[in-house]
């Protein structure tokens, strides 16, 4: 997990979160991950198709590139919204959180913590750096 953490955490910006709407794919950017109790949870807004998405269908592939090696996530996202601890340990990671709406008595502010896990890490020549599962 660490491996991956890091990676999202601290080697890129942004990463991309991939679902799927209906029979077709959708992706998006999403930012920061953040560590939680041995999870790694991600945000967003129950109003936006991708939680719509991710409510139907939880498997996700993320995927990220720093510039020199990328990584691929599978996983599932697992819905852990009535976690208030968890909630406000995002809120107090971001700055920008409470202005953007992600307040405690939102009804709309979503987390989620990854799990089934394979992760892998490859150069820009394609070759396999590390793997992981969690």
């Amino acid at each position: 997990m660490n491996e991956t953490y890091s990676f999202l955490k601290e080697r890129t910006k942004v990463n991309f979160v991939s679902t799927i709407d209906g029979e077709r794919p959708s992706c998006r950017p999403f930012g920061d991950p953040v560590l939680i109790d041995g999870k790694i949870y991600v945000l967003t807004n129950k109003q936006k198709n991708v939680s719509k998405q991710i409510a139907k269908n939880n498997n996700v592939c993320i995927v990220a590139y720093d510039n020199q090696d990328w990584i691929r996530i599978n996983c599932k996202l697992i819905d852990d919204s009535n976690n208030m601890k968890a909630k406000q340990a995002i809120i107090d990671e971001f700055d920008w959180a409470i202005d953007a709406g992600y307040t405690l008595d939102n009804p709309n502010f979503q987390i989620l913590y990854m799990a089934d896990v394979n992760t892998t890490i490859y150069n820009e020549d394609g070759e396999i750096l590390y793997t992981e599962n969690f």
